[in-house]
């Protein structure tokens, strides 16, 4: 499918979505969330964002104000999978960085991590890799969500057994 027929599709769909959430309250994060799950790879790209500013009235330095602040908002295209390493002082204290560093090495990224990325999807598209300052799980510290599904008490071991799986099921459905 070729990109103006997508983008085509995508601002119609927009449309819909400013129309349903108009006059609601907290209409722009729902306007912005719902337009983030437009694309296969889950983010805003500058043309939505464009277009939501021009359909909302929003100036586009406000929707960017506002996709920078929420984590759960993004701007470059996002992996199939999503990996997201704690780095809060309990994590750090219990190894989250060489968790970090190993994940980057078990998919071939370690590249990126030397960067000091704190961000990063792999060039297959099929994992996105990231850092949060905390999940409020200390005590199961190191902690590691793949999918959103939080694993506590992470290994490098146990962190390749959960890859592998991943590995063995292709893509999500």
């Amino acid at each position: 499918m070729d990109r103006p027929q997508t983008l085509s599709r995508e601002l119609q769909a927009i449309d819909t979505i400013v129309a349903k959430h108009k006059g609601r309250h907290g209409e722009l994060l729902g306007i912005l969330e719902e337009t983030q799950l437009l694309n296969e790879h889950k983010f805003l790209s500058e043309e939505a964002l464009t277009y939501v500013s021009l359909k909302t009235g929003v100036p586009l330095s406000k929707l960017y104000n506002v996709v920078t602040f929420y984590s759960f908002f993004n701007l470059v295209p996002q992996g199939e999978h999503t990996i997201t390493v704690c780095r809060g002082t309990a994590c750090h204290t219990k190894g989250s960085r060489t968790l970090l560093n190993d994940v980057g090495l078990i998919l071939g990224c370690s590249k990126e991590l030397q960067n000091g990325e704190s961000f990063f999807t792999t060039p297959d598209q099929r994992f996105s890799i990231s850092t949060v300052a905390c999940f409020g799980q200390c005590a199961l510290a190191p902690v590691v969500a793949i999918d959103e599904v939080i694993y506590s008490n992470m290994t490098t071991a146990k962190l390749q057994k959960q890859l592998g799986k991943i590995s063995k099921k292709g893509k999500r459905p």
